[in-house]
């Protein structure tokens, strides 16, 4: 009986989390994150003020929160492109479409993800919520680039490191981009210049 209590509390628990999560996104397309209080969100969720900080610590934990939900969903999608056996160069371009497409649906979340991809860029009281988030991004990516290099899809003479580093660089110059160019579209046509940089040599 008290298994099923747990279940049920945890379920409750969880269903509270997610519905604190929706009523952010709501509120931070609507307003903007500056613009947006703790007070806010919990009007939007219709739960108490309290119950917010039975969760997060601040509006940053819960926007790292729905960062790192984007790097699971890349992740879980990663995993299943590259046990079917499909081409390192699609299983790669699809996750940073991806990527992308959530990115520029959630641009709310986009400062969060440059620094997390660079945890220097993050300022020192704050480096404490992304112990796992930079890290998490860039295995996403290099474990693509190790399977593509284990099938010569892709050059074996490229450090891993330097193309893991390219794809925060593409993120970051379609960010601040000046050409009338959609921000998906940008870093499409970047990766597609990658992605020939990095076919093997014949």
């Amino acid at each position: 009986m008290a298994g099923v209590v747990m279940g049920r509390r945890e379920r409750k628990k969880l269903q509270s989390k997610q519905t604190i999560l929706a009523a952010a996104v709501k509120k931070f397309m609507a307003k903007g994150v500056k613009e947006t209080s703790i007070a806010d969100i919990m009007s939007e969720a219709e739960l108490g003020i309290g119950t917010f900080y039975n969760y997060f610590e601040s509006k940053e934990a819960l926007l790292l929160c729905l960062l790192d939900q984007i790097v699971e969903e890349t992740r879980r999608l990663a995993d299943r492109l590259m046990a079917e056996k499909i081409p390192a160069t699609e299983v790669l371009e699809e996750i940073v479409m991806l990527t992308a497409e959530k990115l520029d649906a959630n641009r709310f979340v986009l400062p969060l993800f440059l620094s997390a991809a660079d945890r220097a860029a993050m300022p020192r009281p704050k480096l404490d919520l992304v112990p796992k988030l930079a890290p998490a991004f860039r295995s996403v990516f290099a474990d693509i680039v190790k399977y593509g290099q284990a099938r010569k899809d892709f050059r074996a003479d490229v450090p891993v490191e330097i193309v893991t580093e390219l794809f925060h660089s593409i993120f970051q110059a379609a960010s601040f981009s000046s050409l009338a160019l959609p921000f998906t579209h940008n870093v499409k046509m970047k990766i597609e210049l990658l992605l020939s940089g990095l076919q093997p040599r014949k």
